[in-house]
Order: C-alpha cells, then sequence, then structure tokens
C-alpha cells in the first residue's frame, strides 16, 4: 500500500530520534529557565500593580505560561528546517526525487515521530512543574473545551510544519538560510504568545493579530483550553486558523515546486 512506505519513514525517524533523547531532554530540562524568570517577573508586576490586568491574575498567568511551555514542546518542529535544508544544500534530495514518494509527506513523517519521541522525553520534566504549581490549574468546565483545544493544537503543529518546510525550501535559492528562519522565529515569539498572552494588548491591536498565522501557532489552542476563546469567537478562531492550516500547507507545495524547478536548472 501506498501509506506504507511513509510508515517505514514514520519508524526510521522515531529511531534515529531516540539517538538524541538525552539532547532533548537536556533542552526540555534548561528550558525550564526562562519559565523561573517569567514566573519571578509577573509575581513582581503583579505586586506592584496590587490586582488583575485583563482578566489575568497571578495563578492565571502562571497557569497560561505552563500551558504555552506544554504547547510549544508538544508542536514546535526541532531542527526540522536545518534538516530539510541540508538535504537540499548537500544534494541529498536526489536520491529521494528517483522514488514513487513525495517529499512533503516524507518530511512529514520525520517531523511526526520527532514530535512523538520529544514528547515522551520532555512530559516528565514538564508533569513535574505542573505538579508544582497543581494549585494554579483550573481545567476547563465543558467536554468540548477538550476536543477543540486538541484540534486546534493538531493544527497549529501542522502549520508550524508547513512553515518550517517553506522556510527550508528557501535553501534552492540561497545557500545560509538561518537569517530568514532567525527573522520569522522572531516574530512566531514575539505574536504568538509565547511572550505575553495576545489578550492583554489593546482590542485594536488584537483585531489585527487575530489574522496573522502567528495567532494560531500558539496562542489559541492555549485561549480555547483556557475557555478565554467561547461561542462565536471560538468558531471564528477554528475557521480562521482552518484557512491559514490550507494556506501554509498550500504555501509549502508552492514553494518545493518551484524550487526544485530551479534546482533542475541549474543542475542540482
Amino acid at each position: 500500500m501506498k501509506i506504507d512506505k511513509y510508515i517505514s519513514v514514520f519508524n526510521i525517524g522515531l529511531q534515529n530520534t531516540f539517538v538524541y533523547r538525552w539532547n532533548y531532554f537536556l533542552r526540555a530540562l534548561f528550558g525550564l529557565i526562562p519559565l523561573a524568570g517569567t514566573v519571578f517577573l509577573w509575581r513582581a508586576i503583579f505586586r506592584e500593580r496590587g490586582g488583575g490586568m485583563h482578566g489575568y491574575d497571578y495563578g492565571s498567568m502562571i497557569y497560561y505560561y505552563l500551558l504555552a511551555l506544554l504547547v510549544s514542546n508538544l508542536v514546535t518542529p526541532t531542527e526540522d528546517e536545518w534538516q530539510i535544508a541540508a538535504d537540499i544544500r548537500e544534494g541529498q534530495i536526489n536520491s529521494l526525487l528517483t522514488k514513487p514518494m513525495s517529499y512533503l509527506s516524507y518530511r512529514l513523517s520525520i517531523f511526526l515521530s520527532g514530535r512523538l519521541v520529544y514528547t515522551a522525553v520532555t512530559l516528565p520534566p514538564i508533569a513535574l512543574i505542573f505538579i508544582y504549581f497543581r494549585r494554579y490549574i483550573v481545567l476547563p468546565d465543558h467536554a468540548l473545551t477538550y476536543f477543540y483545544g486538541c484540534l486546534s493544537m493538531l493544527m497549529a503543529a501542522f502549520m508550524q510544519f508547513f512553515i518550517t518546510y517553506s522556510l527550508a525550501m528557501m535553501a534552492f535559492w540561497i545557500l545560509e538560510i538561518s537569517t530568514i528562519v532567525f527573522i520569522v522565529y522572531s516574530f512566531e515569539y514575539f505574536l504568538g504568545g509565547q511572550m505575553f498572552p495576545i489578550d492583554i494588548m489593546p482590542a485594536g491591536i488584537q483585531a489585527v493579530m487575530k489574522w496573522l498565522p502567528f495567532y494560531y501557532e500558539l496562542f489559541c489552542p492555549i485561549a480555547i483550553f483556557l475557555e478565554r476563546l467561547r461561542g462565536p469567537e471560538l468558531a471564528q478562531a477554528l475557521a480562521i486558523q482552518t484557512g491559514w492550516l490550507l494556506l501554509t500547507w498550500a504555501a509549502a507545495r508552492a514553494m518545493w515546486k518551484h524550487g526544485l524547478g530551479h534546482y533542475q536548472a541549474v543542475g542540482g
């Protein structure tokens, strides 16, 4: 069957990723250091204000960053763009071009296997952090919230992969893509909700950011799980996120098509 070859790629990806399991574990462990800094920062802010901020108090803000840590580890690609760029730059895609296999599906299989291993390795330290801050955790009241939150998180994962894939395709035209990658990732960090919750910003800025893809790469699934998006706002958010998912998928396919044409034209 056609899907069998991608299952084989997925299994190979699992085996290769397990080689770096300690690297993933240490990355997740030291990734908790910024969380500690965030805890101290917002504690000082709320003490100075003497009250809440846009519906957040100290406990709910800490809970937000715990969820941001969890969702980020579940959906964010790990070094996929560098691996794809290396495949292009070093000519390793030549062997794949001769096989009846979609390179996008091939890389997606590796991404999914990597996420599975990365999640398994990093969940224990994250779980300990959740246990430590358990007094701030408030689970959703509605069962559908879990479904919509997971659906949004799944779409966020695919969106991030397609964006990463499209950025890596720039290697068809330029030798070093790191500058472009870091610029885009800076926007994702600032506008995606990792630095602060998007809904503490002025209403006008929020209205603009809701139409940008960064909003749906991290903040949207968190806001759904916190039940800060409900009713028509929730439906609108899921509809826009679906639109961005389709657009990023189309962009990934288009970048591959045009990049491959350029690659073959110059004798790659």
